[in-house]
């Protein structure tokens, strides 16, 4: 794990909008809640992807998506318990033509290669949906094996 080398701290784990907690073990695998791009308990931006947010920018929520999944697995299990990111999932609030959903988690998937070398590879989905709760561009969750 390379958050430290990246200068990336682990921010707090994010508080539940609904009724859920941010992340279940069972077994070997830990199970996040989708996580929304907050930062410092603010979303970085609200709209469509393909409107009013350009896919770069959903991209970069797309990362702090992952490091808020990532700090609810830490607050959970420790991080250096994770022995591999198993999949990603990814959710974009799109505007109605807009088809560039895998490029936007990427922005997770680039992320958490760069954190897991060589244990970041993972399977994934990139969904495009109409809506996301508080009007976030868009929304990841992860499972992980741990040991």
């Amino acid at each position: 794990m390379r958050l430290a080398e990246l200068g990336v701290e682990l921010p707090p784990v994010a508080a539940p909008v609904a009724s859920y907690v941010p992340a279940v073990r069972t077994g070997a695998l830990v199970y996040t809640s989708g996580q929304l791009p907050f930062r410092t308990g603010e979303l970085a931006r609200t709209g469509k992807v393909g409107a009013a947010v350009s896919p770069t920018d959903a991209a970069e929520d797309a990362q702090i998506c992952a490091l808020n999944a990532l700090a609810a697995v830490h607050a959970l299990v420790g991080l250096d318990a994770v022995v591999r990111v198993v999949k990603v999932v990814g959710f974009v609030a799109s505007a109605p033509d807009f088809t560039g959903q895998p490029a936007v988690i990427n922005g997770a998937s680039n992320f958490l290669g760069d954190v897991f070398p060589g244990t970041g590879g993972h399977a994934r989905s990139a969904v495009g949906v109409a809506v996301l709760p508080m009007d976030s561009p868009v929304e990841v969750e992860l499972i992980v094996e741990v040991r």
